[in-house]
């Protein structure tokens, strides 16, 4: 089996910086992997996903730099399951409140008797359609598993979630995190960031990998100064957007309106 060389980096302290994939598009995708970043997020949980949407996606990615980390539309087994079967190697669950919830979503990366991740290794993209006999035997430990914490709830179970076996990293949502705590709209709010930072602390301590989306680049330096070792500086949406508003703005006289995450 390939080996997952994200949560290798991770695990060896490497800091990774990503760029996030909304559009749903494998053009997209593959425009992004080929400029170099360490990781690309697939957000099945926002965009206009659906696992032969995904599947493109993976596709589009073969051969490239770039590690692929796939946001799962929910964490119930049967969406974990379908998203590993497909391929993926790293996902990252949203909305994660609670040590035992993080280990039903550890639970359902795992073949049996560690977990409760159906078996189908000879019928999946995963294992090369059954060709990789090794797949059924090192899945479990290649898997890489990240949790997203973006609620008050998170935030208050943090020490458990983090402590939970076979979670590798903790990733920090500051749009939602700032909503919960009643700065919606507002991730850059020191009251927000004062917590982060404080998220950021507790995972360290219990030898956990930290990772956070931001669009400002000298929040993203901060967070890397702070020892975040997955890091997303921006999103193929604000990208676009920013990108051709400025050059509406230039040629057609309009600004460019593209808030901040």
């Amino acid at each position: 089996m390939t080996r997952n060389r994200f949560k290798d980096a991770l695990t060896a302290g490497e800091t990774q910086i990503g760029l996030w994939q909304t559009l749903g598009s494998p053009i997209t995708v593959e425009l992004c992997a080929a400029a170099g970043f360490d990781w690309l997020l697939l957000d099945a949980e926002h965009g206009p996903y659906s696992i032969p949407v995904l599947l493109a996606q993976l596709q589009a990615m073969n051969g490239s730099a770039s590690h692929p980390v796939v946001r799962v539309p929910a964490t119930d087994s049967t969406s974990i399951r379908q998203v590993l079967d497909v391929g993926a190697m790293t996902i990252l669950a949203p909305f994660v409140e609670s040590a035992a919830q993080a280990g039903a979503i550890v639970a359902a990366t795992r073949y049996a008797p560690e977990g409760v991740r159906g078996l189908a290794a000879g019928q999946i993209r995963a294992s090369r359609w059954g060709r990789d006999a090794a797949y059924i035997d090192e899945a479990n430990s290649q898997i890489g598993v990240l949790v997203q914490i973006e609620s008050r709830a998170g935030v208050d179970a943090i020490a458990e979630i983090a402590a939970v076996n076979g979670v590798d990293g903790v990733f920090i949502g500051p749009a939602d995190l700032a909503a919960s705590l009643g700065y919606r709209g507002q991730p850059e709010h020191p009251e927000v960031r004062a917590v982060i930072d404080r998220l950021i602390d507790v995972a360290r301590g219990v030898g956990k990998a930290v990772g956070v989306l931001t669009l400002n680049e000298q929040l993203a330096a901060h967070y890397i100064e702070r020892r975040c070792t997955f890091v997303a500086v921006g999103t193929d949406v604000t990208v676009l957007a920013k990108g051709v508003d400025a050059l509406a703005a230039r040629f057609c006289g309009r600004a460019a309106t593209v808030a901040g995450y």
